[in-house]
Order: structure tokens, then C-alpha cells, then sequence
């Protein structure tokens, strides 16, 4: 094992140049494919943000008790769909109205009674924002006798639905489609420091080295190569995240442990590379 480290290292010495250009090679294959994943993310944070405005508000007839309301608000936060709920008196609902329908301020100026009704606000869980589980709720919510009217915007919450498969599905395409790319690319690179070293394989071979020991270290050099460029594409992203961030909007980057999965998988992705870039010049062991 350590002589297969040392032979992994002294690559770097043989063919500095060749190895830079590997590693850069791939750093850029892994920039692409990164510059992707932060789209992703932040397309998966703004779908956050507008499924958090996935409610359902019940209307309450009017003059309902609130002791019977309160008792309501217990049943319908023992629901495994909903998050919290939250009691709107009828002064409330005047009152959100004065402010944010500024336009109408005379007409609210002028009632002699409040037309406006108290209501529920019920806020579902993560992973029940869709109009499945909405319309699901909403029917149970039904079943209550001073439910005057039950809302969930239908619509808009079944066009999300339509949004989130679209972007599960062209991500899923595209994300594929760039990890082949860095593959290709990254097997094209690792397969040059390979035919560099065509001749000292023949030698290693003549002189009785079995194909597994000879496999190990371009097994090795190919992981470290793709783990260097892994990072390095991560220092790219993070560049690109500041220009953007600074230069046209507030974006969001990789957390640790998605920076540390992305190098880990730069080195599966040049492990596997210099796995077929070596099988093609040696036998299977």
C-alpha cells in the first residue's frame, strides 16, 4: 500500500505539467457541472420559499364561540398534515384589510359593521405543500359545522405541483447529462497521464509486476487528481457565488457538507475514469 502511494505521488513529480493540466482539466469539467448544482439549489430554495405560502383559511360563521373555536384549533393541529394554525379574529381580518388595501381606506372608514369574518389560517407541513395533501385537508376541514367557507388557492397551488415535477425532471436530465460530460472529459485526462506511461507499464509488466499492482497507482492518481479538482471547481463556484451574489442578486451557496460531497464525488468520478482509462491497456486482473 505505501509503495502504491509513493508511486501515485511521484506522478506528480514525473509529469508536473501533464498532471497540472489534469487536475485543471477536471476542475473545470467539475466548475460546469457545479455552476448546475447551484442553480439547482437555488431554484430548490425559491420553490421553498413559495411553498411556505401554501395555507388553507377556513372562514368561520359568523358569531361562532370561541371556546368551540379553540377547541377546533386542538383537532386541527393533531392533523399529520398541518404545521400550526393560527386564529383570525373578525378585528383582525378588518384591520389587515386597512393595511393592506390602502386604496379602499375611505371605504373602510365609512362601515357601520364589520363584514369581514373570523377565520383559521392552517399551515401545512414540509412534504404536505401540494395540492394532494391540501385538497385532502381541506375536505376534512369541511366536516367541521361552522365552516362557512374553506380556501386554498387550487390553482396556483396545483401549477407549484406542475413547477416542482418540471424542475425534478429537467434537473435529473441535465444533471446526468453534465456528470457524462465530466466523465468523458476526466477519462480523456487520466487516459493521457496513462499513454504517457505506456512504456514504463510494459517494462513493470516484462519484469513480472502483476496487472493489479500495476492498476493500483493510476487508480490512486486518478482519485487524488479528481479530489484536487473537485476542490478546486469548488473554489470556482464560490467565485462565480460572490460575482453574483454582489453583482446581480442574493444567492445561496453549497453548505459543508454538500462542498464535501462534491469533492468526494470528483474522486469517485476520477477513480472511475482512470479505471477504464487503465483497463483498456491492461487485461482484467
Amino acid at each position: 500500500m505505501r509503495l502504491t502511494i509513493r508511486e501515485a505521488l511521484l506522478s506528480f513529480r514525473r509529469a508536473p505539467v501533464l498532471s497540472v493540466l489534469a487536475v485543471t482539466t477536471i476542475a473545470f469539467a467539475l466548475f460546469v457541472l457545479g455552476l448546475f448544482g447551484l442553480v439547482a439549489v437555488n431554484l430548490r430554495g425559491a420553490l421553498t420559499q413559495i411553498e411556505e405560502r401554501v395555507e388553507i383559511v377556513m372562514y368561520l360563521t359568523r358569531g361562532t364561540p370561541v371556546e368551540v373555536v379553540t377547541v377546533a384549533i386542538g383537532d386541527i393541529d393533531a392533523f399529520p398534515e398541518v404545521e400550526s394554525v393560527n386564529y383570525v379574529t373578525e378585528d383582525q381580518a378588518l384591520e389587515r384589510a386597512r393595511q393592506q388595501l390602502v386604496e379602499f381606506q375611505g371605504v373602510f372608514d365609512d362601515l357601520a359593521t364589520n363584514p369581514l369574518p373570523a377565520s383559521l389560517e392552517i399551515h401545512l407541513k414540509p412534504g404536505f405543500r401540494d395540492s394532494r395533501n391540501a385538497r385532502t385537508v381541506a375536505q376534512r376541514l369541511s366536516g367541521f359545522r361552522f365552516a362557512e367557507d374553506i380556501r386554498y388557492g387550487s390553482d396556483w397551488v396545483a401549477k407549484l405541483d406542475r413547477l416542482r415535477d418540471i424542475a425534478g425532471v429537467v434537473g435529473l436530465v441535465l444533471g446526468a447529462g453534465f456528470a457524462a460530460a465530466a466523465l468523458i472529459i476526466i477519462g480523456t485526462t487520466i487516459r493521457m497521464t496513462v499513454l504517457a506511461r505506456r512504456r514504463e507499464i510494459h517494462i513493470m509488466r516484462l519484469v513480472g509486476a502483476t496487472d493489479g499492482f500495476i492498476r493500483r497507482p493510476f487508480l490512486l492518481d486518478g482519485a487524488l487528481k479528481g479530489a484536487l479538482g473537485g476542490a478546486f471547481a469548488i473554489a470556482l463556484n464560490y467565485g462565480a457565488f460572490l460575482a453574483v451574489s454582489r453583482g446581480l442578486f442574493q444567492a445561496a451557496f453549497f453548505s459543508t457538507e454538500q462542498s464535501a460531497l462534491f469533492v468526494l464525488f470528483g474522486t469517485i468520478l476520477g477513480f472511475a475514469a482512470s479505471a477504464l482509462s487503465v483497463g483498456r491497456h491492461l487485461p482484467s486482473a
